[in-house]
């Protein structure tokens, strides 16, 4: 074979273009790997903790229970102690530093830049209802550590401009002791040392209860939870919608505007306790068929509160508006003494669990249902108690934080699917949260996360991962563009 120079200039250029053609090539596509690459890594990254453990998380705390079966979790069971213990495992792994205080709340912070800035709280509750669902409370907690864990893992924790706190609230629920947000009502100040005092089914107060897990509280020592609001800049609380909206408008998120004033009232009927099989039907005081008239009475009070309330004397006719609209009465737990079938009770209990967005409207009611309990237990020749067991206000969420989550909410989702055609919504919580305890304290702002069917309170209660995901992307964005 015979080469010539002008075979040798040609395999020089081919291989000349063919080496610079692979060295544009290999650059493009590096560069274009390499920006997937970055992308993909964020999110991988972001999808791993903000979703993946974060779900993770939220099962392995679904476990934790006092109860073989279902999940239940009061205020310092042994339960809620390690749930407790867990949560401030998760918060060291976020970089935190940790502590328990004398009411069982469990806290994470981090200093950041400036350690005597304005705090940003974020919170929720670990304990639980009765049969709960694992999303209740705990998607709050689990949701900003895996924030922070981002933040951590980026270096980026240390440089935030002002503090920030996660804590996990003792007690929102009010299961144990009727009372609810003992916790975060306790880093707010406006639990009252009576409250310590309060006694459980098996007849221990609060302050016994805590004992038992090595904590000891006084009155002196219950006001030094209160934290100074001068220290707080703002308050914000992640959780499940417990309701439809979110679902029916097919978004994970929405803001919160506001939150239903409420009122528990016990109301404790006492008759004359007989043999069923002797007592003429004539001559009973029975009160359980009078705490049955009660109820009933209650149901038809708040469906047509109209047909009850007069406005010159109850309340202004806005109030009974808004009150055909919002409020909600449940009657939720019922006893009997002595609770056995052969016997007309001698005493019968029962709860009530009255809401409104109108604080006005709400008293309107509580007066009327008063008066017309005595006035049905005077008929019946029994007598009535009724004890107010706790209050709450309704409570405005504020503007700016809002705004701020709105816009963090919106991030979270344009990251998540990209184009978003709709306008994170603003909706109304008909539920309480300790967010309505820390609006003492400071201002408050809420971030919805769409639960399947609204349901709630449910071993049913159940959460998407992506929405996990998308709601701990919103808190993370919140913190960068707010704190960082």
């Amino acid at each position: 074979m015979t080469i010539t120079k002008q075979s040798c200039l040609s395999s020089r250029r081919f291989l000349f273009d063919y080496l610079l053609l692979f060295l544009l090539s290999t650059a493009a596509l590096a560069s274009i790997f390499s920006d997937d690459a970055e992308i993909s890594g964020r999110n991988d990254l972001f999808r791993e903790i903000l979703r993946d453990e974060a779900v993770e998380r939220l099962h392995e705390l679904g476990k934790v229970s006092d109860a073989d079966g279902y999940l239940e979790r009061t205020f310092m069971s042994p339960a809620s102690v390690r749930a407790g213990n867990i949560i401030r495992g998760w918060m060291e792994d976020a970089g935190l530093r940790t502590w328990v205080d004398k009411m069982g709340n469990v806290h994470g912070r981090v200093e950041g830049m400036n350690a005597s800035a304005e705090a940003l709280l974020i919170g929720s509750h670990l304990d639980t209802v009765v049969d709960a669902g694992i999303f209740d409370g705990s998607l709050g907690i689990i949701t900003a550590l895996s924030a922070l864990k981002v933040l951590n893992i980026n270096g980026t924790l240390g440089k935030l401009r002002r503090p920030i706190e996660v804590i996990a609230f003792s007690d929102e629920e009010g299961v144990r002791f009727h009372s609810t947000f003992l916790g975060s009502a306790a880093v707010a100040g406006i639990l009252p040392s009576t409250a310590l005092q309060i006694s459980d089914k098996r007849g221990m107060t609060v302050q016994e209860v805590l004992k038992k897990t090595s904590i000891e509280i006084t009155e002196e020592n219950l006001l030094q939870l209160k934290y100074d609001p001068k220290s707080v800049w703002g308050y914000i609380e992640v959780h499940i919608e417990q309701g439809p909206a979110l679902e029916w408008l097919g978004l994970p998120l929405g803001i919160v505007k506001g939150i239903a004033g409420q009122t528990r009232l016990k109301v404790i009927v006492r008759g004359s306790q007989g043999h069923a099989g002797t007592v003429p039907m004539s001559m009973r005081h029975d009160p359980m068929a009078a705490a049955a008239e009660l109820m009933v009475l209650l149901e038809s009070l708040c469906k047509h509160p109209k047909k009850f309330l007069n406005y010159d004397v109850h309340c202004n006719d806005i109030s009974v508006e808004s009150l055909s609209t919002s409020l909600v009465c449940t009657v939720g737990e019922i006893s009997a003494w002595p609770n056995a079938s052969n016997v007309i009770p001698g005493q019968v209990t029962f709860t009530v669990d009255l809401r409104a967005m109108d604080d006005m409207g709400r008293e309107a009611v509580i007066y009327e249902l008063s008066y017309q309990i005595y006035q049905i237990c005077e008929k019946r020749s029994v007598s009535c108690i009724i004890e107010r067991k706790h209050d709450a206000n309704a409570v405005i969420c504020d503007s700016e934080l809002s705004s701020n989550l709105k816009s963090a909410a919106y991030s979270a989702s344009k990251k998540m699917i990209g184009e978003v055609r709709d306008e994170m919504p603003s909706l109304m919580s008909g539920a309480g949260h300790d967010a309505m305890a820390m609006y003492h304290l400071t201002k408050v702002g809420m971030l919805f996360v769409r639960c399947r069917g609204g349901i709630s309170h449910s071993p049913a209660e159940h959460v998407l991962d992506d929405d996990v995901w998308a709601a701990a992307l919103a808190i993370l964005d919140f913190l960068e563009t707010n704190v960082n």
